[in-house]
């Protein structure tokens, strides 16, 4: 319930700390104080922490679903709206299931599942195609697109190589490494790519927001559902992302 409900929230979270943050100055920003954060956490509270295997392991993980997944859609809301961007992602089950169905042990697809695929690739054609045929192919709509499907396949992909890889740490440990992780690769990233920090109430309370309700609360959940539940299951998010996300951006914009 926390990542449908709180990830809806966070890609108006997300366009708004845009306003004072360059996109990768925001992930570099968001991830390495949530990582530190949980961190510092687990060891207060005398969690075990796994071993240095395990820990690299997480960390390229982190990189992939966090760096690639998130990193796409920060880029891409600064060319489209955050409830368009909410919108396009839900075609992420399709790459959720079709690579749960390649990757081994491979996870046979049911008629249904195939179903919805069809109906998600058909839907994500609409909400693109008039965009295309109105901006060409060089437009931002099917920029964001694309983006944003890159991003949901390495989400996809990361999160299917966690949840095939054996861990002795609790979950949340795992995900406080990924987000750490990321924070540190973005950092020099951030540096390289430059862009203007301005900073005011709005954005800073934007990327506090992101930080305690999309990293902290919403990413440790994921984490958790994704050693517990099925990836069909899991990956229903995406469509209820959006209900919240277009709602809140036609409140605040």
């Amino acid at each position: 319930m926390s990542v449908c409900i709180f990830w809806g929230t966070t890609y108006l979270g997300i366009r708004m700390a845009l306003e004072s943050f360059p996109p990768m100055v925001l992930v570099a920003t968001r991830y390495t104080i949530s990582g530190v954060l949980m961190l510092v956490g687990a060891l207060l509270a005398g969690v075990k922490m796994p071993g240095r295997r395990e820990w690299v392991r997480t960390s390229l993980n982190g990189m992939i679903i966090l760096g690639i997944g998130n990193g796409c859609l920060a880029i891409a809301e600064t060319m489209i709206p955050s409830g368009l961007a909410a919108l396009m992602i839900t075609i992420g089950p399709f790459w959720m299931l079709g690579l749960d169905a390649a990757l081994p042990p491979r996870v046979r697809l049911h008629g249904p599942t195939i179903f919805g695929l069809i109906v998600g690739m058909m839907g994500a054609a609409l909400l693109v195609g008039p965009g295309a045929l109105a901006g060409g192919m060089g437009s931002n709509v099917v920029k964001g697109f694309l983006i944003l499907q890159l991003g949901c396949f390495g989400w996809s992909l990361g999160s299917l190589i966690q949840r095939r890889q054996k861990t002795e740490a609790h979950p949340i440990i795992g995900g406080a490494i990924q987000q750490l992780a990321t924070g540190l690769v973005f950092i020099p990233i951030a540096f390289m790519t430059g862009g203007q920090v301005d900073l005011n109430a709005r954005g800073v309370g934007a990327i506090v927001y992101l930080i305690i309700f999309g990293s902290i609360v919403g990413y440790s959940s994921y984490v958790y559902a994704l050693e517990h539940l099925p990836v069909a299951v899991l990956s229903i998010y995406n469509y209820i992302n959006p209900v919240l996300s277009v709602i809140l951006v036609w409140l605040v914009y």
